[in-house]
């Protein structure tokens, strides 16, 4: 059931005030944890790759690796039951945006957000005009990605989280599907260092003004377990901390649909790998060090399905 628009699958999410989990790849053994957990949660999925994805599954070339996780994709989608869509995550030139197009991904994202703001909504509004000529969808970003904390200054925070203003010109200029307000995530396993403070009250502001869906990037929440299992099989992974499920259910009950994850199904898939390769050191078949860990990304994937409530929404 390969969906030729992400809009669709995540419009429906702001009509049913819910939200999809967008889970980013590097190669097929995430994408099958990601695809089995769908199928069992009855799920809408979004597949995401990163610039950085599409040159790994090219070796090197990532207008090839477009085209490679293109048709990966749509040969998993194929065959199952639920809605996949395939989405360019933090595309931040034209050409990487132009090859995911071209490839046949069904949304871009533009990040044009450390650009001024006039610049930022020039750039975003041409990759608009290309991409709906083509019948895809875009996102853009507004604001930055610093994991603001309770002790940071209301001068601080304003000059890196969105601008409800702003983002309201800028949604009708650009005639942008879906927007990533910066409401005080970051990206990476050390998002803060005392707790999460996302800025809710920004949040509704935003959704208000500009009623369109809304991405929580950073939003992967750092599971103690999996943190833990990898340090006990060698990793280094002091301090981590995430966004806890509780301020997930928040974001999406104040607007928030589309929820990226990437470094939850990383801890977890190399914690059991790390594991696999201990427990087994004459084993040389590769696959059987995978499957564990492509289970463990299914775990968090699912996990976080019911999260954010997209379970039985396919």
């Amino acid at each position: 059931m390969y969906v030729k628009s992400t809009k669709e699958i995540l419009d429906k999410a702001n009509a049913g005030y819910y939200g999809v989990g967008a889970f980013n790849i590097n190669d097929i053994e995430f994408l099958a944890g990601i695809m089995s957990a769908a199928v069992e949660k009855r799920s809408p999925v979004i597949i995401q790759a990163s610039e950085g994805a599409m040159a790994y599954a090219g070796n090197g070339d990532f207008r090839k690796g477009a085209y490679v996780l293109a048709d990966i994709v749509r040969r998993y989608a194929d065959d199952v039951p639920v809605p996949v869509a395939l989405h360019l995550d933090h595309g931040h030139d034209m050409d990487h945006v132009m090859a995911a197009i071209k490839a046949g991904f069904t949304s871009v994202m533009i990040d044009a957000s450390a650009r001024p703001f006039e610049e930022n909504l020039a750039i975003t509004s041409e990759v608009v005009k290309i991409a709906h000529a083509a019948g895809i969808s875009v996102e853009a970003e507004l604001g930055r990605l610093v994991g603001v904390e309770d002790n940071v200054s209301v001068a601080e925070r304003d000059a890196t989280l969105v601008d409800p203003n702003e983002a309201k010109i800028f949604v009708e200029k650009t005639g942008v599907d879906f927007l990533a307000p910066a409401i005080g995530t970051s990206h990476g396993a050390f998002k803060f260092k005392g707790e999460a403070k996302l800025d809710f009250e920004r949040l509704q502001r935003v959704k208000a003004m500009t009623k369109i869906p809304l991405v929580l990037h950073g939003a992967s929440s750092v599971l103690e377990e999996d943190v833990q299992k990898a340090n006990a099989y060698g990793a280094k992974i002091e301090g981590a901390k995430g966004v806890p499920f509780d301020v997930l259910k928040e974001s999406i009950k104040y607007g928030i649909n589309k929820i990226n994850t990437d470094t939850d199904l990383r801890i977890a898939f190399i914690a059991e790998l790390r594991k696999a390769l201990h427990d087994k050191p004459s084993e040389i078949d590769p696959r059987n060090f995978f499957k564990p860990a492509i289970e463990a990304v299914k775990k968090v994937v699912a996990q976080r399905m019911d999260v954010l409530g997209s379970s039985g929404k396919a």
